[in-house]
Formats: C-alpha cells, sequence, structure tokens
C-alpha cells in the first residue's frame, strides 16, 4: 500500500489574514511540501496540471524533475496530465526524460482536466474531449512501447516511420493511472489497457465511486488482465488534523468556508459526513480512511489533499508530521491485515521491470491485453 499528498497548487487567499501568495511563494512552498513527504515517510508526491490562474503547476515535469533531484526514494507523479490538450509525443518523451532523470521514480496519471477553457487554448474542442482521451493515450501506449511507428488518426497529423526519444528506462514506461471523477468511459480505458485507475473522491459520496471502481473492476478482469480484486486502484483524501478534534474543526473552519472549490456550500460538518473530508484527530482520519476498505476493496495507493484553500506552509507541514508521524504508520499496518495474497502491491518501476523480465523469459504467450494498441473503442 502506498501512501502520498497530491496538490493542485492553487494560490489562494488566507482568509485568516488576508494575504495571497505570490506565484513564486506557491511553487516553492509545493517543492518544500513535497520534501517534507519523503522525509515523513511517504511514498508518492503527485502535481497537478493547469494553465489558468489561480493554478501555478503548468509544468509538472519541471517541478518533478526538480525535485526528483532533491529527493531519493519519494515517486513523483502526475495528478492530472492533460491527455487530452498535449500532444502524446510530447507527453511520452517528456515522462521518458524524467523517468530516467529520476531513476525510475514517476508515474503519470491522464486526465481530462476541470477547466473547459484549456481546449481552445489548445486548439481542441471540449465536445471531443472522450474522443481525444481515447485516441491520444493509444497513440501514447504505442509510442512507449514501439519503435518506427506509423500512425494515423483523427486529431493530429500522421507519424511515419516515427521513434519517439528517450525509450522508457528499462524498456518500462511509466505507470499510467487513468484519473476520473465522473467519467464511465475512463474507466474502461484504464481497465483495457490493464493501467491503474484513480478515483478522484473528493467531493461526491462514496456510491458513485463505488459504481466507477466496480466497472473498472469488472473490465479489468473481462480484458484478461487477472481477477477483479488485482486491479489497481488509487483513491483521493483530505484530512485536516490536530491532536483534538474541536481545535482542528475551529481552525480549519474559515478555509472550509471561503474555499473556491466548495465554500460557500454545503456546511463543514455536511461535507465531512458525505465526503472523504476529515477534520478532526488523527485517529479519525485513521478510522475513515480504513473504511474506504469496506466500499472499494483492498486497493494500492491513497494520496491525501493538504495544502489548498490558503493554508499557510507552517500549517501543511505540521499537517504532514501528524500524517507520517501517527496516521500513516497505522494505516500500514492495517490495511495489510487480512490483505489477500493475491492483491498486487503499489507499482513500482524496479517491480514492473522484473515482472516484464519474468513475462518474456517464462511465457510464450502475453498477457492478454499487454502489448494492444488499438483503442477501447477499437
Amino acid at each position: 500500500m502506498q501512501f502520498g499528498i497530491f496538490s493542485v497548487g492553487d494560490v489562494t487567499t488566507d482568509p485568516t489574514t488576508g494575504r495571497t501568495p505570490t506565484e513564486h511563494e506557491r511553487i516553492k512552498a509545493m517543492v518544500a511540501i513535497a520534501l517534507k513527504a519523503e522525509e515523513v515517510g511517504l511514498d508518492v508526491f503527485a502535481t497537478g496540471e493547469h494553465h489558468n490562474p489561480p493554478f501555478v503547476p503548468s509544468s509538472p515535469t519541471t517541478m518533478l524533475g526538480y525535485i526528483a533531484a532533491r529527493t531519493k526514494k519519494l515517486i513523483l507523479s502526475t495528478s492530472t496530465t492533460l491527455i487530452t490538450t498535449n500532444d502524446p509525443v510530447k507527453i511520452a518523451e517528456d515522462f521518458a526524460m524524467l523517468q530516467h532523470l529520476a531513476e525510475g521514480r514517476v508515474d503519470v496519471m491522464m486526465g481530462r482536466g476541470n477547466t473547459t477553457s484549456v481546449y481552445p487554448w489548445f486548439g481542441k474542442d471540449i465536445s471531443q474531449g472522450i474522443p481525444l482521451a481515447v485516441e491520444n493515450y493509444a497513440l501514447l501506449h504505442r509510442l512507449w512501447l514501439e519503435e518506427d511507428i506509423d500512425w494515423q488518426g483523427r486529431f493530429r497529423t500522421p507519424l511515419q516511420s516515427f521513434t519517439s526519444t528517450p525509450r522508457p528506462l528499462d524498456g518500462t514506461p511509466p505507470f499510467v493511472w487513468h484519473g476520473s471523477i465522473r467519467s464511465p468511459e475512463i474507466a474502461e480505458q484504464a481497465a483495457y489497457y490493464g493501467d491503474g485507475f484513480f478515483a478522484n473522491n473528493l467531493f461526491l459520496p462514496k456510491e458513485h465511486f463505488q459504481r466507477l471502481i466496480d466497472l473498472y473492476r469488472e473490465r479489468y478482469a473481462h480484458h484478461g488482465h487477472g481477477t477483479p480484486e488485482q486491479a489497481i486502484v488509487g483513491l483521493g483524501g483530505q484530512v485536516f488534523m490536530r491532536k483534538n478534534s474541536q481545535d482542528a474543526v475551529r481552525e480549519f473552519r474559515p478555509y472550509f468556508d471561503n474555499a473556491p472549490v466548495y465554500g460557500h456550500g454545503p456546511s463543514l460538518e455536511e461535507f465531512t459526513e458525505q465526503t472523504p473530508l476529515t477534520v478532526g484527530s488523527p485517529q479519525e482520519a485513521i478510522e475513515k480512511t480504513l473504511a474506504f476498505r469496506d466500499t472499494f476493496g483492498d486497493y494500492q495507493r491513497q494520496l491525501f489533499l493538504m495544502d489548498h484553500a490558503g493554508l499557510p506552509l507552517k500549517t501543511v507541514l505540521e499537517q504532514l508530521d501528524l500524517l507520517g508521524e501517527e496516521v500513516v504508520p497505522v494505516l500500514r499496518a492495517e490495511f495489510a491485515k487480512n490483505r489477500p495474497a493475491n492483491v498486487p502491491d503499489g507499482p513500482t518501476h524496479t517491480a514492473r521491470v522484473t515482472r516484464r523480465a519474468e513475462e518474456s523469459c517464462g511465457a510464450s504467450t502475453p498477457r492478454r491485453g499487454a502489448s494492444r494498441v488499438q483503442s477501447p473503442s477499437g
């Protein structure tokens, strides 16, 4: 089981002081948060991709490359790479390069983003969001696994005898998660390729995400990658903690009430009742997170949103101390209990290189779907 944090990189005014950090301060804060994540023993740091205010992470691979040079163990990921508006060729090149620089400590999470205006900014049609995601990823998948590609599709110019460089480290592309809040087509896409499915279950009731994850597991097995229980699932979560629950609620309430995403809507109490948000003690965070397994089954990666809504860096670092020292060690031990032997661990580059070597040496027929290159709709 892997634990980590993900950041959307918002620049938000602190409602308790009225101060808004500069973009420079926010970028530097994200780096400090990633370094702290490794210090307190977390496994993953992930950053979003946005191209509009009030967000700063428009170039995730630049940030992750810098963090890679300053860390040793941390898996570096995106929490969204815009598969719809980025050129698949550039994604293939950028993340393979990052792989080499980070010695394989790289994942990528494909998503369509949450800003409709980004499509025309990059010359795309938002009404084609799902077809773009399907076609672009089909090409990216081939670019990482094949050389001398001939390819033609609907949304970009054809390729003739094209080889993306550098090639993936050890012949093993970064592990891919497909992130979704609402789209069953994306769950199907993840299942088709045998990739991971990340349900960003932050803002809707658990029943909605349970349906998406169940669909992904069922289709993962249908496409021949293993049993439903062996599908690779990641979940989001949000926590704000203090030793005393009342202190946590009192301190976080102004941030919640004024947050651009969920402020001025349901009350803090209603939101914590209906979503994964925990505002309380470390023990309450542990109990709520452990309950995810009852709903979604055994899963591989848990990421927490910690640095949003204008929270100052000092507070976020204090939260990471609590997460690393008091919450994650208990979660690791509890999630390990009664975990079936056939449920895979969270993906790492080393384990995937080993698996590919074993499959190439020991199997005359490759795992079904492992080398498919057509799209789920094809």
